[in-house]
């Protein structure tokens, strides 16, 4: 089974493949699509040319790595960014069991200005994935949904119903895992997994309250809808 992972940035979604990582019937793969969206953007994100020398820049080569990890070892778990799906036919991730992971647009956008100063809408992909969501929907499809600040205030209930919509069972396991970098980390964790990599474990939310600033005031705003559209479907802690 491919689970597949649609998340935002500056969200748990690392600390979610560790989690998946700790089961010893599934793979992990890190935002395989990510040369694919640098490529296609042209951003420069921190890393740019050591993630486009690393991965493979075909569509049908990366879904080829997914499915033929598949093949060989039962279960794959693909950690991707939703924004990450445009410029190619992503139609296929039909075919796959798709997880949407979200946060508080306004907590995502404080953490994302720190390593990019000015992120803008498309940056923190929450209208993508929402976009995707609908579309999944309309194709009779029911995705998860999982929101990071949900997980974090209970990991053990929201993993169990997590495992139990997945048809696989929860495993103890996946509450904790080394610190540390992980092989399967791709070659941007140097500029993003540093607090992920002292971490063992989900830590409790962060209750303590953040100021937007003004330059980001707007595409809080615009973001908030579709956090919203996406929240009320999230599996509650």
């Amino acid at each position: 089974m491919i689970f597949h992972l649609i998340s935002g940035p500056r969200n748990i979604s690392t600390a979610f493949m560790y989690a998946f990582a700790q089961r010893p019937d599934t793979q992990v793969l890190d935002e395989p699509f990510y040369a694919i969206y640098l490529q296609h953007t042209g951003l420069q994100h921190p890393g740019r040319e050591e993630v486009l020398k690393s991965m493979s820049q075909n569509p049908e080569e990366v879904f080829a790595l997914i499915e033929g990890t598949e093949e060989q070892q039962g279960n794959v778990f693909v950690k991707n960014m939703g924004h990450h799906l445009q410029g190619f036919d992503y139609s296929r991730i039909q075919n796959y069991q798709n997880i949407f992971l979200i946060r508080d647009p306004g907590q995502m956008l404080v953490s994302y200005a720190k390593v990019r100063e000015q992120p803008t809408l498309n940056d923190i992909g929450l209208q993508h994935q929402a976009d995707i969501y609908t579309w999944l929907a309309a194709q009779g499809q029911s995705p998860v949904v999982l929101d990071g600040n949900e997980i974090r205030k209970n990991p053990e209930k929201v993993l169990r119903q997590l495992c139990a919509q997945l048809a696989i069972p929860f495993l103890e396991t996946m509450l904790h895992w080394p610190a540390g970098p992980r092989p399967e980390d791709g070659v941007w964790a140097p500029y993003w997994y540093h607090n992920v990599h002292q971490s063992t474990q989900f830590m409790p939310p962060d209750d303590a309250s953040y100021t937007i600033p003004t330059n980001l005031t707007a595409i809080y705003e615009a973001a908030l809808p579709y956090y919203q559209f996406l929240h009320e479907k999230a599996i509650k802690a």
